[in-house]
């Protein structure tokens, strides 16, 4: 697994002179219940250092590079930029999850659960490479593979709420506004997962999941977004 490790800093660019907390940020909690032998802790206090670094350096670009936004559209675009499926998309770019080290439960759950552990997981990375590096060098992997998508996402709106745009588009094309049900719930209740539709009148339109009824509000409007964008390109 050494060697596999090695082959990670190739394709994120990093070089960790303690490989330990290496280790460690790729370390899932769930990996230590299948193997309690295993010399390196979970990866979560490193997650909690890692969110707070991204979340200054997140900030700091933003705020020097778009000097003319508000408070408010600053920490929009902000949250689109560290979300956790962004996180977890930036994540999978990097081939994180051929080397995080799961439990053969996680290691095969491809839905929002996988998600939230591939974001952590980058979080612990970032966590550990500060540590280990510092705070510039941090700022450059930050800006490499995350900032770089921020132009992108502020032309194409990506920041702007979805259930609001699609309450906006909605109500100006069918004069009606969009209505949200919990369809279904599911899991444990420390990481219970609902299933929320959106309608329009009585029609369901799509269907979203989420770790609250909120988070499957807001993917269930992307869906419906998503399809609306999709129908008018067929036209």
């Amino acid at each position: 697994m050494a060697l596999d490790l090695k082959n990670f800093e190739k394709i994120i660019g990093l070089k960790f002179k303690n490989t330990a907390l290496l280790y460690e940020a790729l370390t899932h909690r769930s990996y230590l219940n299948e193997n309690p032998s295993w010399q390196y802790s979970q990866n979560e206090r490193l997650e909690y250092l890692g969110d707070t670094v991204l979340e200054l350096i997140v900030s700091e670009y933003l705020f020097f590079n778009y000097p003319d936004y508000p408070e408010g559209q600053l920490t929009a675009v902000r949250a689109a930029l560290v979300n956790y499926q962004f996180l977890a998309k930036i994540a999978k770019n990097i081939h994180l999850d051929d080397f995080i080290f799961l439990s053969r439960g996680e290691a095969q759950d491809m839905g929002k659960a996988k998600e939230v552990i591939l974001a952590n997981a980058f979080e612990a990375v970032l966590g550990a490479f500060y540590l280990d590096k510092g705070y510039k060098k941090s700022a450059e992997f930050v800006e490499k593979n995350i900032l770089i998508n921020t132009k992108e996402i502020i032309e194409k709106g990506l920041y702007i709420d979805p259930k609001s745009l699609l309450q906006k588009v909605i109500q100006d094309e069918l004069k009606i506004t969009p209505t949200y049900n919990v369809l279904s719930e599911s899991g444990p209740d420390h990481q219970k997962l609902f299933r929320v539709g959106v309608y329009f009148n009585d029609k369901l339109i799509a269907e979203g999941e989420g770790f609250s009824k909120q988070e499957a509000e807001v993917n269930a409007a992307e869906k419906a977004l998503e399809k609306k964008s999709s129908k008018e390109k067929e036209l």
